[in-house]
């Protein structure tokens, strides 16, 4: 008889729990998505998905229904915090598909993860349970058990713990992780474009840089909206939650200083939000035995190099391809997974963490010393240096069949 197939438990309906969901289904896996929420949604923001993430959405079936929900944005620019001068960076929309074969697209979280649930509900009617907070585990050389909030246990032959940066499973799996208050915090909020002057209706991603803070904005929706984040170094707020409502009267004043098209998106912004960012150190180790982490819940990353939401589809589509390849032994096939994700990851969380440092940088504050600053550092060698090896990445072409041996101690 043929043996049963393989079913992973997957704790977290978030775009990294999604995406896994699909690769895995996609390759004749059954899955059970553990979502603690009641319903489901996403947070009203916007992100970024090079063609190494766009890449790996096609992967999961999804590339024919993309062109109709994200914006190709056609480049990049970086500007000047208070003169507004402009540099362009780098093209992307026609470039990043001749280049890396797959669009860099600026994508409303809320819509992709609408489509990824449709998917997994459609390709397999139970995929994704609700109001199921997972909260520990127990397994054994045959599975894993998971134990939700109020006592149930679930049975599958894997779990992946997508759960985010403030993860259980990985608390289940080795204890508790320090995180450390970086000096910076985040703003976001959306903007419709009709609040907004035409000269700010275009089809760009913008990077202002200043003397210890900067801001990005690009459009969503066709451009109806635009998404805008703003980050900021200061010491008095340390909450790290995407809901924690700020003001913006308290934004307008962090960025009181700044050029008056930034001031002109705060104005826009119905309900900006704030939220402290924490740095934690890369993980040595993700895995034990049947039950392994993805995403946010292993590698969190600053929003510096716009790879956070990324490195969790990249893991998805390589942990599915991994474990395809050892459906006999599933736990050669995590130990495969996390081998092929360790170093790439860890190079992202220590990269975005540095690049804070160039985006605030102090000589940003003397326009002449920032005008030679910015050709220094956003020059073609220095961009490429910092980008082609994230964007040219290829997850569905890694070798997954390779033995992995077992991780060293922590």
């Amino acid at each position: 008889m043929a043996a049963e197939p393989l079913h992973v438990l997957i704790a977290g309906a978030g775009i990294g729990g999604l995406c896994c969901a699909l690769a895995l289904q996609r390759r004749g896996i059954r899955v059970t998505v553990l979502e603690q929420a009641p319903e489901l949604g996403e947070v009203g923001a916007g992100f970024q998905v090079s063609a190494n993430g766009s890449r790996c959405l096609a992967d999961v079936g999804l590339s024919d229904e993309l062109p109709h929900l994200a914006t190709q944005a056609a480049g990049k620019q970086v500007r000047l915090w208070n003169t507004g001068q402009t540099w362009k960076l780098f093209d992307l929309g026609a470039e990043s598909v001749q280049k890396y074969g797959f669009p860099y697209y600026l994508i409303y979280r809320a819509d992709l993860h609408a489509l990824m649930a449709r998917h997994a509900r459609q390709r397999q009617p139970d995929a994704i349970r609700l109001g199921a907070k997972a909260v520990g585990l127990t397994q054994d050389a045959e599975g894993v058990e998971v134990e939700l909030e109020g006592g149930e246990r679930i049975r599958g032959d894997v779990l992946v713990g997508a759960d985010g940066v403030h993860s259980r499973i990985r608390r289940a799996m080795f204890g508790q992780s320090d995180a450390q208050f970086t000096g910076c915090v985040a703003w976001r909020g959306l903007v419709q474009r009709d609040k907004l002057p035409p000269h700010l209706h275009a089809n760009l991603a913008t990077n202002w840089i200043g003397p210890g803070a900067h801001v990005i904005h690009y459009p969503l929706r066709e451009g109806a909206l635009v998404n805008f984040v703003g980050i900021v170094e200061r010491s008095d707020w340390q909450v790290e939650s995407w809901t924690e409502r700020g003001s913006v009267e308290e934004c307008m004043n962090d960025f009181r200083h700044w050029h008056d098209d930034v001031h002109r998106l705060i104005q826009g912004i119905d309900q900006p939000y704030k939220w402290a960012l924490l740095s934690r150190q890369p993980m040595n180790n993700w895995t034990q035995g049947r039950a392994t982490l993805l995403g946010d819940a292993c590698h969190s990353t600053l929003p510096f190099l716009a790879q956070g939401a990324v490195m969790a589809l990249e893991d998805g589509v390589v942990l599915a391809r991994c474990l395809e390849a050892h459906k006999d032994d599933p736990a050669a096939g995590l130990l495969r997974y996390q081998a092929l994700r360790m170093e790439r990851t860890s190079r992202i969380v220590l990269g975005s963490a540095a690049n804070a440092a160039r985006f605030h940088n102090p000589l940003l504050a003397d326009a002449v010393e920032a005008g030679r600053y910015v050709d220094r550092e956003w020059s073609e060698d220095s961009v490429r240096q910092r980008y082609e090896w994230l964007f040219s990445y290829d997850a569905t072409a890694v070798d997954v069949g390779s033995k992995a041996t077992a991780p060293s101690a922590l």
